[in-house]
């Protein structure tokens, strides 16, 4: 499997005061990582790192072999995928005006711009994977949280620029999705409806290689590979998702005497009581 990610003794400092502490991380293609701790543990950052948000203090991040510091980063984040749900419009597009708005990385539709009808059959099978086709002409201030959630993934998985490229090139589709805490503020239909959702999207596009973040394990797709804990900015285990979320480790990065089970792929947790 190729690499999509590549991060190396990363560490990021603000005011002084270190963020990440010399972490490393490698994503390959149709891996799908968790990134897991507690509030303030350098997750986001972390994910800021990875879809070029920002740059490292010290280390060094390759993004679909682009190293940053070399490279136009506006450029290199047209190539990835990033679905934030603190997503800033504020007009009343409808669904499927937003997820073609991914094509021109911009929150609302740019004037005089029309998308092709390539384009425009490709957001409506996106809009279909996502569980939306019939909230396709929804408007965005009527969707739920969790609605909201599945049209930023269609948006942010069929808005990247690589797609139109590679199509010309014979090469594979975009490989690179980041989610930043995806499941924030929705109800239980809602977190289910959004990871199956997930799991749809990567049985169907098996060169995709995912990056999520959550502190909740229950948030975690059936579709999870791998995961990295991090607790003070620092990695307390990273690998196989089977041999890192255990109770001795998870317990470790939240700070709790934790329980673990997994069920036809999804996680639980509790606290384990003596006696």
């Amino acid at each position: 499997m190729s690499e999509v990610l590549r991060a190396e003794d990363v560490r990021v400092v603000r005011d002084g005061r270190p963020i990440l502490a010399e972490g490393s991380l490698t994503v390959r293609t149709g891996e799908h990582w968790a990134l897991l701790g507690a509030n303030g543990a350098g997750k986001s950052t972390l994910l800021s790192l990875l879809g070029a948000q920002v740059h490292p203090t010290g280390g060094t991040v390759e993004v679909l072999g682009r190293r940053l510091g070399r490279v136009d980063v506006r450029e290199l984040r047209s190539y990835v995928g990033h679905v934030d749900p603190r997503h800033p419009l504020t007009e009343p597009r409808r669904v499927r005006e937003v997820v073609l708005t991914g094509l021109t990385n911009s929150v609302a539709p740019l004037p005089r711009w029309r998308p092709t009808p390539e384009q425009e059959a490709r957001a409506e099978r996106l809009i279909d994977t996502m569980g939306l086709a019939e909230l396709r002409d929804a408007r965005w201030p009527t969707l739920s949280q969790g609605q909201r959630g599945r049209t930023l993934i269609a948006r942010a998985r069929g808005g990247t620029s690589r797609f139109e490229r590679s199509r010309e090139l014979g090469e594979p589709e975009p490989r690179l999705l980041l989610l930043d805490e995806p499941a924030t503020g929705l109800d239980l239909p809602g977190r289910e409806r959004l990871l199956d959702a997930l799991d749809s999207l990567r049985r169907e596009h098996p060169h995709l290689a995912t990056v999520l973040v959550t502190h909740h394990l229950e948030e975690l797709p059936a579709g999870t590979t791998h995961a990295l804990l991090l607790r003070d900015g620092r990695t307390l285990a990273q690998g196989p998702a089977a041999e890192v979320l255990t109770g001795d480790q998870v317990g470790k990065c939240f700070d709790l005497p934790l329980v673990l089970d997994r069920h036809d792929g999804r996680w639980s947790v509790r606290i384990r009581h003596r006696g």
